[in-house]
């Protein structure tokens, strides 16, 4: 059964030379599995910033090539490092509310994007249960902005990317638990399949010809921007 949460795909091209060095550099392979684990997790999280790459299909090496990526972008690099780790994985699509992503998105960017917005994590096979990890989407330094900038907020939040019961106490850490940073604004799901490219075989962020090119030129680098001028704002 493991097998097909193992296999390197389009998508998940963990034989390309840079993933293979980072492994090495990184020295996962040697540790054990849990600490494999947290660490190949951590790394995406906070090393991998959160931003918005050119579209949903691209590679785990174009994704580390950028240094920065979303929900689905960063899971393809997170389950490619997993897999090439030998840690079985799989993905879990859904879509989610836009008023998710406001603040990030703004303006006649946020008017004119799709109410429901294309949303995945990855679930990890580790001592014979599937985990729930979702928290890696959003690196610390922007969380804790975010937090800062929104200090009288002690309950739900919804906005700027997150959307959690708990704003202040948000479960990112992983330590045999799931983890969650957007899920409580999932509207509707998918269910799991094995590779990103299996999901996006059959569902996709849904925009026309023109809405695509004026994200892929336009929106999504005023969405970097504005991501970018709050993770600076404790600096």
């Amino acid at each position: 059964m493991n097998d097909k949460y193992l296999n390197e795909t389009g998508m998940l091209d963990y034989s390309h030379p840079a993933i293979q060095t980072l492994i090495r550099e990184k020295g996962w392979r040697e540790m054990p599995e849990f600490d494999r684990l947290k660490g190949i997790y951590n790394y995406v999280r906070d090393e991998i910033l959160f931003g918005y790459n050119v579209d949903d299909d691209i590679s785990a090496s174009k994704v580390l090539k950028d240094g920065y990526g979303q929900c689905n972008t960063k899971g393809t690099l997170f389950m490619s490092l997993l897999r090439a780790c030998g840690i079985p994985c799989r993905v879990h699509g859904f879509t989610i509310d836009k008023k998710l992503q406001k603040g990030a998105m703004t303006g006649f960017v946020y008017r004119k994007a799709p109410q429901n917005v294309f949303h995945s994590w990855v679930e990890v096979l580790f001592e014979g249960k599937w985990y729930e990890l979702e928290a890696f989407i959003l690196d610390r330094q922007y969380l804790k902005a975010l937090q800062s900038i929104n200090a009288d907020c002690s309950g739900a939040f919804c906005g700027y990317g997150v959307a959690v019961a708990d704003f202040r106490n948000p479960v990112i850490d992983f330590d045999r638990n799931n983890t969650y940073i957007q899920s409580e604004g999932i509207n509707q799901d998918f269910g799991v399949y094995a590779s990103p490219d299996e999901l996006l075989k059959e569902h996709h962020q849904e925009l026309s010809g023109l809405k695509k090119f004026a994200y892929r030129h336009y929106g999504r680098h005023m969405m970097n921007r504005n991501v970018r001028k709050i993770r600076e704002a404790l600096r």
